[in-house]
């Protein structure tokens, strides 16, 4: 049987937990969606107690002014919420985006990449919704773009144009280098903020040395008071359960080129074993560092991005 180079086809829309949103769609209109509909299944939720539909208010704490207190909305929830005001701020976020050629996996329509940029939009349309800050920055081999945190409409349209732009754009055999790019930022960023790292962290299974590199990154970012979220966006079905069919196969290394010819029965086991290792590596290394890593499956929807990044928020607060 000849080898054969594989792709895959994935359904030409985001999967976003019920909802449909055209593929290519608006990523504004696209966010607002994801949030709303977020939003809306936090009421039947373990997660309601999150207030992140009072876009002005936060919780009465003792030793409030009374004043401030929006009674109408008292009388609506029987909970005391003290009015909130342009000026004020209480977080402010930085997301960085992996955008090496592997991220381009599984294939050009839907891949992580893509799943990331999309993540991300909904939660910058949740953070201006709570009026809190938020930048961009976005690496390859080098950073390609640090933008500062701000809470401006003009600065997230700002943002969702460079979002917009990067769907659009492939960009074949580029390597990462993700320890580069977070000691950069860690030293561009100058005031405390939650770090959200969006990654397939594929660098790091090289070896025990490459790993050491990304934590010793990651603490760079915690010694300088930040707080790190990692979501290490990956093809579950591909790259961690090896769901090939039981045929010979060419591999090819997106960011190098490098092509491996194997049949799928034969290196599955070995695969697997190596990925489990790694994983529980990273895992571990994670809760030694008190860092937060989620898995984020590019067909697990949005929804669980959403609820990881409000209960590392609760954490913090």
């Amino acid at each position: 049987m000849n080898n054969e180079r594989f792709f895959y086809i994935y359904p030409m829309q985001s999967t976003i937990d019920q909802q449909y949103i055209p593929f290519g769609a608006n990523l504004e209109l696209l966010a607002k969606q994801v949030v709303e509909g977020f939003i809306t299944g936090l009421h039947k939720s373990p997660f309601h107690g999150f207030s992140v539909e009072f876009a002005e208010h936060r919780l009465y704490n003792r030793g409030d002014n009374i004043k401030n207190i929006d009674w109408k909305l008292f009388a609506r929830t029987d909970k005391m919420f003290i009015k909130r005001y342009e000026e004020e701020t209480n977080l402010r976020c930085q997301f960085i985006i992996d955008v090496s050629s592997s991220m381009y996996f599984p294939e050009k329509l839907y891949n992580k990449l893509r799943f990331s940029i999309e993540a991300t939009a909904a939660l910058i349309f949740l953070l201006r919704r709570q009026r809190d800050a938020f930048g961009l920055s976005l690496f390859s081999d080098h950073l390609l773009l640090n933008t500062p945190a701000k809470s401006t409409t003009t600065h997230q349209k700002y943002l969702f144009s460079h979002l917009e732009t990067l769907l659009n754009t492939e960009q074949l055999n580029v390597k990462t280098n993700l320890e580069q790019a977070l000691h950069q930022i860690a030293e561009l960023i100058h005031k405390r903020s939650m770090v959200v790292v969006f990654s397939d962290l594929l660098n790091t299974i090289q070896d025990e040395k490459s790993t050491e590199a990304l934590f010793s990154a990651l603490q760079h970012l915690k010694f300088n008071k930040h707080e790190v979220l990692i979501f290490n966006v990956t093809d579950k079905s591909k790259e961690i359960d090896f769901d090939f069919e039981n045929r010979p196969y060419e591999f090819v290394d997106m960011e190098t080129g490098n092509v491996v010819k194997a049949h799928a029965s034969k290196v599955k086991e070995a695969y697997l074993s190596k990925m489990q290792n790694y994983r529980q590596n990273i895992q571990l290394k994670c809760t030694q560092y008190k860092i937060d890593m989620i898995d984020a499956d590019i067909s697990g929807g949005f929804y669980p991005i959403l609820q990881g990044y409000l209960i590392k928020r609760q954490k913090m607060s």
